[in-house]
């Protein structure tokens, strides 16, 4: 990869209406809450002055509840999103459109590993691993100095391991999570090192000072 100097800004989605009614997020297309909104209204008007002057290229998942994220965003920073499946918040299968509940009672696999799945119809963390790849070189790649990514929480952890350079199997002893309405600071600087200087920063959706 070019050792080009980058600055990624990662935005895990705020508060869905999944959080609040007991729903699986997964593929299922929530919308953000009230709540919600105005956590991405504070990011967005955070981050506007924050990188004023600098430009954005804007990436985010096709669910609604970061899509949403990043046309709130995206009009705070007047920069448009590019809306990518490969960001998508890993598939649950047959829990997509179900209840926390009921996964937990019909669950047919608990999962332990990268490659263990909830239902056979589910998708692994190794691949989503596999589906972030092309992204992630495309990206890594281009010329393009300055990067937003909307996503979720599953997708992101995945994304700061392969960030940091670890292996996919890292993720079967570790994790890097964020939090709803997190927001992550990496950098590649001109070494090529690369750098995680915030994790999931909750100051940007919320009204407290940092």
């Amino acid at each position: 990869m070019k050792n080009s100097i980058k600055n990624i800004i990662t935005i895990q989605h705020p508060e869905s209406v999944h959080h609040t009614n007991g729903m699986i997020g997964s593929w299922t297309d929530w919308e953000l809450t009230p709540n919600g909104k105005e956590q991405a209204e504070l990011i967005g008007s955070k981050l506007a002055i924050e990188c004023d002057g600098k430009t954005f290229e804007l990436y985010a998942s096709p669910l609604m509840r970061a899509k949403q994220t990043a046309e709130i965003i995206g009009n705070c920073l007047k920069i448009k999103p590019n809306i990518t499946e490969t960001l998508k918040e890993r598939n649950l299968g047959s829990a997509v459109g179900k209840s926390v509940q009921w996964l937990r009672e019909n669950i047919e696999k608990e999962e332990y590993t990268i490659d263990d799945k909830c239902f056979s119809d589910a998708e692994s963390r190794r691949e989503v691993w596999h589906r972030l790849i092309p992204f992630y070189e495309e990206i890594m790649n281009s010329k393009i100095e300055n990067i937003i990514i909307v996503s979720h929480g599953d997708t992101l952890s995945i994304f700061n391991a392969m960030w940091l350079g670890l292996t996919v199997e890292f993720l079967n002893y570790g994790d890097l999570y964020g939090k709803s309405g997190g927001v992550s600071f990496l950098t590649k600087n001109a070494k090529g090192k690369h750098i995680i200087s915030r994790l999931s920063d909750m100051s940007y959706s919320s009204n407290e000072c940092k």
